[in-house]
């Protein structure tokens, strides 16, 4: 079976990747959902990826200083997507404003997992 190459992304896609970021970020650092579960939660927006549709955004998120985000703060972050989705369509000018969806960033533990196995082959 032959496997399909992910096509690189658009420069539209980049930006708009990079704005839906900027305006997650900002909901998050204000609180906006009013869920108790996010609440004193400082959480980091680290990518955004939207599809070649822009009907559907990936948020990729991680805990500010780095662990690993709860079950239950995703969950909560999915449940409030509408008000995220609300906030782009606001402030961005869009023929479709993306849904979110946000998943757990583990691109960081992989760095780390690799750093380790670099540092001990070392010695």
């Amino acid at each position: 079976m032959v496997q399909k190459k992910k096509k690189e992304p658009t420069q539209r896609q980049l930006r708009v990747n990079e704005a839906i970021r900027h305006v997650i970020a900002a909901q998050l650092m204000r609180n906006d959902t009013g869920d108790e579960r996010l609440r004193g939660q400082s959480i980091t927006v680290t990518e955004v990826e939207v599809a070649p549709d822009m009907r559907h955004a990936t948020a990729f998120v991680t805990p500010l200083g780095g662990g690993e985000v709860s079950a239950e703060i995703l969950a909560a972050l999915n449940e409030h997507a509408g008000p995220f989705t609300h906030a782009v369509a606001q402030q961005l000018t869009m023929k479709y404003t993306p849904r979110i969806h946000f998943a757990y960033d583990e691109r960081f533990d992989y760095a780390d997992r690799i750093n380790t196995l670099l540092i001990n082959a070392d010695k």
